[in-house]
């Protein structure tokens, strides 16, 4: 267990008993005399990218192309058509916990996991030598973006523009490369990278930022993007909250999608999650919900959150293997694509459909 990058998290003993141990051992993550609490309101800017030429695109689309994109790059598209209620995001954010990495509802915390995110996206299971990280030595831009569109180095040159500190290419040349583009793989490949550039990373609005191109260059290897596109989601949320303002530039259409989950009163789920064409993010996308309530009621919603009120195990996940510690570190860190978070799931076992106990944090801040 010292080197286990991964563990059963059904009935296991020898983790609760090793967790308290060294929470005892360690003590607490914090500083001496610091109380971790939620600080003052935080104006959080939700600002999203217009996405009606993606959707249209992806509309006229036929049943073989879509396919094709299926199983190349999972459920992705879903995200197209979640709806972001930007009033109950920002009071969500006024909930979010900078110094533990998780969501506190009064005496209840609340975390969207690695297995979590990769059974909505419909991701293969992760292995440890799968995650994401930057290499040392990496393609420029307009290699990787040869490469990914097939298009020659003129094309390309062109096109990259400066956005403040950073290389990007503007989306409207994405698009019309995907309108022409004689190649089906070619178009796929280029849609999916518009995905990742204007919903899961949207650091430039309008534009797919180069440090998204480091990532969807590996995903052919077999690299898996969701421990990235979480850490990215936990590092814009903490920068928020600490500056007590920005704008959210992680992906607002799966948090939303993950938090809604939690609140899914449904029955017979179970069944039909062993189905290879299950997908729990085309069936929260499918569920209409109330957009009229206001950022103050959300707030006082969440303020006054009993557990009784959540399903504390959302009712898409199998039960199976957790990512809870790596290498030398009593958690987990993520690497994202513009920096890295710590991460700390056994605060938040009960998603797993077992006992809750005091876990591990030392050294998570």
């Amino acid at each position: 267990m010292e080197k286990g990058f991964l563990d059963r998290v059904e009935d296991n003993a020898a983790v609760r008993v090793w967790s308290e141990r060294t929470q005892q051992e360690k003590r607490d993550s914090l500083t001496e005399g610091y109380e971790s609490e939620l600080w003052d309101f935080t104006r959080i800017n939700v600002t999203q990218n217009d996405l009606q030429e993606l959707r249209d695109i992806w509309n006229s689309w036929n049943g073989e192309a879509k396919q094709l994109f299926y199983c190349n790059y999972s459920d992705l598209p879903y995200l197209l058509d979640v709806k972001v209620d930007k009033y109950l995001f920002r009071a969500l954010a006024q909930f979010w916990n900078p110094a533990y990495s998780c969501f506190t509802f009064r005496g209840v915390d609340l975390v969207p996991t690695v297995e979590e995110y990769m059974a909505l996206l419909n991701c293969s299971k992760i292995q440890a030598d799968r995650a994401y990280s930057r290499p040392v030595n990496v393609s420029p831009f307009l290699k990787k973006l040869m490469n990914i569109t097939g298009m020659s180095e003129q094309w390309v040159a062109a096109r990259i523009k400066q956005k403040e500190d950073s290389k990007c290419i503007p989306w409207k040349n994405l698009r019309d490369l995907i309108l022409a583009h004689p190649d089906s793989k070619k178009r796929a490949d280029v849609f999916a990278l518009s995905l990742y550039g204007l919903i899961i990373f949207p650091k430039a609005l309008g534009h797919i930022d180069e440090a998204v191109s480091d990532l969807f260059d590996r995903l052919d290897k077999g690299t898996t993007p969701v421990p990235a596109i979480l850490a990215e989601t936990f590092r814009s949320l903490i920068a928020c909250r600490r500056a007590g303002e920005g704008r959210f530039i992680g992906c607002v259409q799966l948090l939303l999608a993950w938090f809604h989950s939690y609140f899914w009163k449904v029955e017979k789920v179970s069944y039909r999650v062993f189905s290879k064409d299950y997908s729990p993010l085309r069936e929260l996308v499918a569920i209409s919900r109330r957009d009229d309530i206001s950022e103050e009621k959300w707030i006082i919603i969440l303020q006054n959150l009993r557990a009784e009120d959540a399903e504390w195990r959302t009712p898409w996940l199998i039960p199976d293997e957790i990512l809870y510690r790596y290498s030398d570190f009593d958690w987990v860190p993520l690497a994202g694509i513009w920096g890295a978070v710590g991460y700390a799931p056994l605060m938040v076992l009960r998603q797993y459909r077992s006992r809750q106990f005091v876990p591990v944090t030392r050294g998570l801040a």
